[in-house]
């Protein structure tokens, strides 16, 4: 028996389609026998008796709606810790720099393995930035401007964790550059990330020391709790890759985002179907919460 059934909780429905979405709503009501408390036009709970849990994944997993199961206690969230490529943009970065030096075939296939988990992100890491040696440095202005685009979604879930007292952490295995310029964007208050060493104008092929990965990850998300007096059952994490993963299995709520089979699997939740507004539903906010 779940952990989860011993214990006060709530399954959050959210649905893309308002078809497929009352479908899974018709489909808990009568398993239930019970009605939702609405959040957003597309979007309810339920609260769960115990026994109710396990069989209610099943009842949904044909559906395209997304899903969080949880304790009812301490729900909403203080602080946010984000992956940005590819969870709060909408591309990787890294692969669309080497589109500008004529290598992204090579580079996006070494992400997709690291993603997956199947390479070690340093390595895979170092290895993609080597081949972006001699890029010119405008060429990442360029890419930011031409390629780079918050998610849907992403700027209403962190400024309105942030109006309601949240700590908003913007976390990547990318690099600097974006990192500050999707922060502003989105409505961070932090961000870490990596540094491509130039020189000259032209990046080196280099990237600076220690590598944030999956272990910086987690050390930011711990260290980010610790200094508000909170522990990671106050944190939510989300990402898609596997160098997100030991933060998304620390956290209070881990979400998977678009993400990787190793990561939907370890995760607490996943949003294959809805905005990042999802995020805010899996922890009871309602529509008339959100930040405009």
């Amino acid at each position: 028996m779940s952990k989860l059934s011993m214990i006060p909780t709530v399954l959050t429905v959210v649905g893309a389609d308002p078809a497929a979405y009352a479908q899974a709503v018709s489909r808990v009501e009568a398993a239930l026998s019970s009605r939702p408390a609405p959040l957003g036009a597309l979007a309810a709970d339920f609260l769960l008796d115990g026994a109710a849990v396990a069989p209610l994944e099943a009842l949904l997993a044909d559906l395209p709606v997304d899903f969080a199961i949880q304790p009812v206690e301490n729900r909403r969230k203080r602080l946010l810790i984000a992956d940005m490529d590819s969870t709060i943009i909408n591309v990787e970065c890294l692969d669309e720099l080497a589109d500008f030096a004529g290598v992204k075939a090579q580079v996006s296939e070494i992400t997709e393995r690291a993603m997956r988990g199947e390479l070690a992100f340093e390595g895979a890491l170092r290895e993609r930035v080597g081949m972006l040696a001699g890029l010119s440095v405008d060429a990442l202005q360029s890419c930011y401007d031409d390629r780079v685009r918050l998610n849907p979604g992403a700027e209403t879930l962190v400024r309105t964790m942030a109006a309601h007292g949240a700590r908003c952490a913007l976390v990547s295995g990318g690099f600097t550059f974006f990192t500050t310029r999707v922060a502003q964007a989105a409505g961070f208050h932090l961000n870490r990330a990596n540094t491509l060493i130039e020189e000259g104008g032209k990046l080196t092929g280099q990237v600076g020391d220690p590598i944030l990965g999956k272990e910086a990850k987690l050390a930011a998300l711990i260290e980010e709790t610790a200094l508000l007096g909170l522990t990671p059952g106050d944190a939510l994490a989300v990402g898609d890759g596997a160098n997100d993963l030991a933060m998304i299995e620390a956290a209070g709520l881990g979400v998977a985002y678009r993400a990787k089979p190793i990561v939907a699997a370890q995760a607490h939740a996943k949003v294959d179907h809805a905005d990042l507004t999802a995020l805010l539903y899996f922890q009871g906010y309602k529509a008339s919460e959100f930040a405009a």
